[in-house]
């Protein structure tokens, strides 16, 4: 009796251990998705405002300091941020609106359809997606929209193959034969009952594929291909710091900063996601 009292207090205290990854990760967050709302409706100057004040270093006119045009750091960071926060979230609800699609109707059906949906994904993941996205962008062309199709594109297989294994996993429990023995069709079973329950599973797939968006987009605009301007990007805006590392070090720091809190924050809550299940 002793013993088991002892396992069921370890066990009670390892289900109240505090959730520090999903806390951190959820204020990280939390704190630029707000910035982001704010830099959508206010920001400090305007983001393509040029002035004779290059190079000033962070003050309280200039929390970020300014770069090689004069142009307000921080307003530039809170505009690009945003930009690159929407386009990460709608290249991840593409790629798993059509990753989920297809995941589930191979992952149910089966037979020829599986075969040549999953080779299809195989084909995009031979490739360097980096790779592939330039290829892609000389035949969409340049555009924060084109760049969300190409990246959309890309994710697919990712969230697909996730989709896939849970549907084949979960069509063979019993409350799927339930539901098949009293009359549901095919479909009723894969969106009203399969997919409910692999919900928990794809919250950290999403919390990865949203850092991947960011990085492959901050990538993409580093390259010069992504967002154009007089748009700021955080990608872009890493571009032209590297050429001023010794006359102004804060322009790539803040940026940088800029672009690790928002996957930070993303890595840190699909971490708490995991460990809460």
């Amino acid at each position: 009796m002793a013993q088991r009292s002892i396992r069921l207090l370890g066990t009670q205290r390892a289900l109240t251990k505090p959730n520090y990854f999903l806390h951190l990760g959820g204020g990280i967050t939390g704190f630029v998705v707000v910035m982001i709302l704010v830099g959508m409706v206010w920001l400090p100057y305007s983001p393509t405002a040029m002035s004779s004040a290059k190079f000033q270093a962070p003050s309280l006119a200039h929390l970020c300091g300014t770069d090689n045009l004069g142009r307000d750091i921080f307003s530039r960071i809170m505009e690009g941020a945003g930009s690159t926060f929407v386009i990460a979230a709608s290249v991840v609800l593409l790629g798993l609106v059509a990753g989920t699609l297809i995941g589930c109707l191979t992952g149910y059906f089966g037979g020829l359809a599986d075969l040549v949906l999953m080779r299809v994904c195989d084909a995009l993941t031979a490739f360097p997606s980096i790779l592939l996205a330039l290829v892609m962008v000389t035949i969409f062309g340049l555009g924060k929209y084109q760049i969300i199709l190409i990246l959309g594109i890309l994710f697919i297989p990712s969230f697909a193959r996730v989709v896939r294994g849970e549907v084949a996993r979960q069509k063979s429990q019993n409350y799927t034969a339930s539901a098949r023995l009293m009359g549901a069709g095919h479909f009723r079973i894969i969106f009203r009952h399969i997919l409910p329950n692999i919900l928990p599973v794809m919250l950290p797939t999403v919390s990865i594929g949203f850092n991947n968006a960011v990085l492959a987009e901050a990538s993409m605009s580093y390259l010069g291909v992504g967002v154009q301007p007089p748009h700021a990007s955080l990608g872009r805006m890493l571009a032209e710091a590297q050429g001023y590392l010794g006359n102004a070090p804060w322009y790539a720091m803040f940026t940088g900063l800029a672009i690790v809190l928002l996957i930070l924050g993303f890595s840190m809550l699909g971490e708490g996601l995991n460990q809460r299940d």
